[in-house]
């Protein structure tokens, strides 16, 4: 085998201990001999269908043991995986699909009016599986359950071009800005940068063979329940590294995040692990904790990650407070480069916010290519090393732009800048694709929005761009207040995540208006105290809803437009 890949890795689990718990979602549970079975069928059905070495297969999937077993058919057959983001329009996921060269696509019949709207400009393509959900299954998709239960357990299914490292994961991020781009993954990549079967935060080494995964199933026994959507790069990367050392990945019934659901959860099935984007996780989570003390017996708990979006302060120290015997584990990575920087909080001890311990593969260039100098308060872009991606499918121009050789070492370049610090700690300061440029300052709108949100009236807050006759552009503070038009929680109310807002669909209940005045006072002054001067909001101004995705992300543009639509305000 030319390095690592995932199906041999998977399987060599499912021989090892069959009968070890795999998946679960509430009283479901499927085992490793089980799951590895259920896989089995849809790789030969895929292969029955006609699809080709690498050919590309679409999870258009809620959080569920079809998610993965989808991905582990792929991995099986020597196909290419494709998360497809269930939040989209039809015409975003018409491009998705079309742009990944979709041969195969699984979705939850639900979906299908959707999938309806798109199908007759897919004819690439071959098959359609419905996932009954309660959705009717049409006529022209294959039910999947009936193609899973044909699978037989202890088989290999593999299609004649065999299987390699070199196989890919395509993962589609959206980011903050223009069309979603897929990120493309080698396996042994992959595998490596996910730990290799071990896991460095708990001290354990990779392995070095895949006889040694299956011998030593580091997370055995281990539930890990990914709260965020299995279609982002921070679900699947937690839940496939807990599948890498033998552990069970556990999903949440409800289609909308509950962080009621989520404690129910974790207490009733013992979970060990959750993984969280930011606080548009966190928020509701602790919120609930407070609002039902002593409710959940939590001993269990002994981990929350966070990856994809910083998570304030604030937030950590609530839920040191709440769960002092958990880890809180922060980890900067992205789609492109996983394992930038981590920050650890454990004991009632945090890291400042957006402060990071520096991967070992890892450094912050200037402009010409050369490290920063520590303690300097130079800025550069965070650059990662050694497994990271080939580049954007089907992107050359964007794939050179993020993907670059400096003094003969290729690095990935997300977008992130940062300072580093004298100790060596990374100061994170936000993505210079949404920088603002007020009378030649740069201004990270992640910087100033940390600081807004530890006001108590701050729910959660995206800082924007708007033109300025003085300085070019002003920095504009779109607030959600906490109690008053949004529920607490950086967006999502307790019930659920709010629709994805996008420029040409914006959410119609998202009209903004100004701040009360002496609120407005007390922000501007609140980063004043904290930060330079220049990087002040001139404007604030208050929406119902930020409206977040469920990777916790914004959509700057829209936003923008809409601080823009609302015209001059008086300064602040």
């Amino acid at each position: 085998m030319d390095g690592w890949n995932l199906a041999e890795v998977y399987e060599a689990l499912a021989r090892a201990e069959p009968g070890a718990p795999c998946q679960r979602q509430g009283e479901r549970v499927l085992s490793w001999g089980e799951t590895d079975a259920r896989a089995n069928g849809l790789a030969s059905d895929l292969l029955r269908a006609g699809l080709g070495h690498q050919a590309k297969v679409a999870a258009y999937l809620y959080n569920g043991p079809e998610y993965l077993e989808t991905y582990l058919a792929a991995f099986k057959a020597g196909l290419v995986p494709v998360n497809t983001n269930y939040r989209y329009s039809a015409s975003e996921v018409g491009y998705l699909l079309d742009n990944s060269d979709a041969e195969a696509v699984v979705f939850h019949s639900s979906l299908a009016g959707v999938v309806e709207q798109v199908r007759a400009r897919l004819p690439r393509v071959r098959r359609w599986y419905a996932v009954e959900d309660g959705g009717r299954v049409p006529g022209w998709a294959v039910p999947y359950e009936d193609v899973v239960a044909s699978g037989g357990p202890g088989a290999s299914v593999q299609g004649p071009w065999g299987r390699s490292g070199d196989d890919l994961v395509l993962l589609y991020t959206g980011g903050t800005t223009g069309f979603p781009k897929g990120v493309m993954w080698r396996q042994d990549d992959l595998f490596n940068v996910l730990g290799a079967g071990g896991n460095p935060v708990l001290g354990l080494p990779p392995c070095a063979t895949v006889e040694e995964v299956a011998r030593r199933r580091s997370f055995a026994g281990i539930p890990l329940l990914p709260a965020c959507p299995l279609m982002h790069g921070t679900g699947l990367f937690t839940a496939l590294i807990n599948w890498n050392g033998g552990g069970c990945v556990v999903t949440l019934e409800g289609r909308r995040f509950d962080a009621f659901e989520l404690w129910e959860t974790v207490a009733r099935y013992r979970v060990s692990a959750v993984s969280i984007v930011g606080d548009a996780f966190a928020r509701p989570m602790l919120a609930c904790l407070q609002a039902n003390p002593g409710r959940w017996d939590l001993s269990c708990l002994l981990l929350i990650v966070s990856s994809g979006v910083m998570w304030s302060r604030e937030t950590k120290a609530g839920l040191m407070a709440a769960l002092p015997r958990v880890v809180l584990w922060d980890s900067l990575g992205s789609s492109e480069g996983v394992g930038l920087a981590e920050a650890t909080a454990t004991g009632g001890r945090a890291q400042e916010t957006a402060t990071f311990r520096v991967g070992e593969r890892v450094k912050v260039l200037d402009e010409a290519g050369r490290p920063v100098a520590l303690g300097s308060a130079e800025v550069g872009l965070v650059a990662i090393s050694g497994y990271i991606p080939l580049g954007y499918y089907k992107d050359p121009a964007r794939t050179a732009q993020s993907f670059r050789t400096v003094e003969g070492v290729r690095y990935s370049m997300p977008g992130d800048y940062a300072t580093v610090g004298s100790d060596g700690n990374l100061h994170l300061l936000g993505r210079g694709s949404v920088v603002i440029n007020t009378g030649g300052e740069k201004v990270f709108p992640e910087e100033v929005e940390e600081v807004l949100k530890s006001h108590p009236a701050v729910a959660d807050v995206v800082c924007v761009g708007v033109p300025d006759e003085r300085f070019g552009e002003a920095v504009c503070a779109v607030v959600e207040l906490s109690g008053g038009g949004g529920e607490p929680g950086g967006g999502v109310p307790a019930s659920g995540l709010p629709g994805r807002l996008t420029a040409s669909r914006a959410d119609p209940t998202l009209a903004a208006s100004r701040a009360d005045p002496a609120l407005a006072a007390e922000l501007v002054e609140l980063v004043r105290s904290r930060l330079a001067h220049y990087k002040a909001p001139r404007r604030v101004l208050v929406v119902p809803s930020i409206s977040r995705s469920p990777a916790g992300k914004v959509d700057y543009p829209a936003l923008a437009a809409l601080a823009r639509a609302e015209g001059e305000a008086p300064r602040l």
